[in-house]
């Protein structure tokens, strides 16, 4: 007789962890089902690679900018690129063995390997699970949960396909720097890779339909710009790609845009498509089970995260939610106790950090300014250029801007944003301060360390009512 589970999990990210941990600390039996690498995007082709990357770059980029210290000066060599990569899967492995294939074995759920698709019906789920070496398995759950991810998407630009490109994933296995290299898009991924590449020694031109990290506050993407431009980055603004052709006689990747109502061409040794991600969803059998997805192949899931189905949840990348880890990581622990204890808890992305590991990072917590106002909050706002940070001062850096957005009738914080150095340890203290219903008057009265990046929170709410150039910059 077959065996029926208390929880059947499709995928093995940071979602399907959660959950699977979760589950099996209440005691209840599951199994999890994956059909590729075990350990999902975050370890395998997202977070930890590309930030094993980034921190390489910058080494050699702080060695290169050390002239900007008095009486220092540094060179940096050539990139031994195959050596980069190897020494960046060796750490994919290392976590990916002890984080997650070594936990499933200490915490003792089933792991499947194979392709599962829904069969049955919406009453009566069932998940086939085909194997590698073709056998098939049912596998009974009172409860399922799809946690498959996303995976890059492209928009529909003529000749694309045809000529070929690379995206967040192939970037990061390459044997060799390219000489120069387009990126389409302006999120995160773009201007994370863009900066990666530009400094181990690629010409990257960015082409950006609207602005960079165009979500944020336009201060920041307005001093990013400017941190790019400096690095030697051209971002080419207002550009809509119409068609990607290969030059046969150079072999450049050729890019034909209207950029601001003209059209222009843009050729490099590469191309990068970073213009976001989409769920997976094709292949589970949804349908059949009476699952719903949306417009851009998200399940469709309620503020618990059930879907359609009574019996299936959604958690991670494949709802269409915010795609950081971490709300991947909660939304497993949240389905579970919904699906599992009747918790009927919901997901409140009111105080959810985001952050951009650029450099300067740029971090943020909470509303906008425009956000704020749609949200019909009569607000006020100041933003503190870093010249004005002594940490940034004595860092010989002071690109980027700190800018918080408060409740104009209570003085509450509703909002922070920092491009700088350690911003995402800012926008984590911003959390609490946000949590707290913290006001501009209060977090200007606190206790701050003196020369840490966290003091320019103070000083930004001592703006609201001081003149800062008037200030002390050892009595503030």
């Amino acid at each position: 007789m077959a065996r029926t589970y208390d929880l059947a999990v499709i995928g093995s990210g940071g979602a399907a962890f959660a959950a699977a941990i979760r589950a099996t600390t209440l005691g209840r039996t599951v199994v999890m089902v994956e059909r590729g690498t075990i350990g999902g995007t975050c370890v395998n082709t997202g977070c930890v690679p590309s930030k094993a990357l980034l921190a390489a770059a910058e080494a050699r980029h702080v060695s290169l900018d050390a002239s900007r210290f008095p009486g220092l000066a540094a060179t940096a060599g050539p990139i031994d690129m195959p050596v980069l990569i190897a020494g960046k899967d060796e750490l994919v492995g290392s976590l990916r063995a002890h984080k997650y294939v070594d936990l499933a074995a200490d915490y003792g759920w089933d792991l499947r390997q194979g392709d599962a698709t829904f069969t049955g019906t919406a009453g009566n789920p069932v998940l086939q699970v085909v194997s590698p070496d073709g056998s098939v398995e049912a596998v009974h759950a009172e409860h399922y949960l799809l946690a498959t991810g996303s995976a890059p998407w492209a928009p529909p630009v003529a000749g694309l396909e045809e000529t070929g490109y690379l995206t967040s994933t192939t970037a990061m296995e390459l044997d060799h720097v390219p000489d120069s290299l387009l990126v389409l898009g302006g999120g995160y991924v773009a201007l994370e890779q863009a900066q990666l590449f530009a400094r181990l020694g690629s010409r990257v031109t960015m082409l950006v339909r609207s602005r960079l990290a165009s979500h944020e506050e336009p201060e920041a993407s307005t001093a990013l710009l400017s941190a790019f431009t400096d690095e030697g980055i051209d971002v080419i603004r207002r550009a809509v790609p119409t068609e990607v052709r290969r030059d046969e006689a150079t072999g450049e990747v050729v890019v034909s845009a209207t950029v601001a109502g003209t059209t222009q061409e843009f050729r490099a040794a590469d191309l990068l498509v970073a213009t976001g991600r989409r769920a997976v969803t094709t292949g589970p059998g949804l349908t059949a089970v009476g699952v719903e997805t949306g417009e851009l192949d998200e399940v469709v899931v309620d503020t618990r995260l059930r879907t359609t189905n009574p019996r299936i949840w959604a958690a991670g990348d494949v709802t269409g939610q915010r795609d950081f880890v971490y709300v991947a990581a909660a939304h497993g622990t949240l389905a579970v106790d919904n699906a599992l204890t009747g918790a009927r808890r919901e997901v409140d992305y009111r105080h959810l950090p985001r952050v951009i590991f650029t450099s300067p990072t740029l971090a943020a917590v909470g509303m906008t300014d425009r956000q704020a106002r749609a949200a019909g909050i009569r607000c006020e706002c100041r933003v503190l250029p870093l010249e004005h940070v002594p940490r940034a001062i004595v860092n010989r850096d002071t690109r980027g801007l700190i800018k918080m957005v408060a409740d104009a009738d209570t003085g509450r914080i509703v909002g922070i944003t920092a491009l700088a150095k350690d911003a995402g340890e800012l926008a984590a203290t911003g959390v609490y301060i946000l949590e707290a219903g913290m006001t501009v008057d209060q977090v200007a009265r606190l206790w701050s360390p003196y020369l840490t990046m966290s003091e320019g929170l103070k000083l930004t709410a001592q703006a609201f009512t001081t003149d800062i150039t008037k200030l002390s910059c050892c009595a503030a």
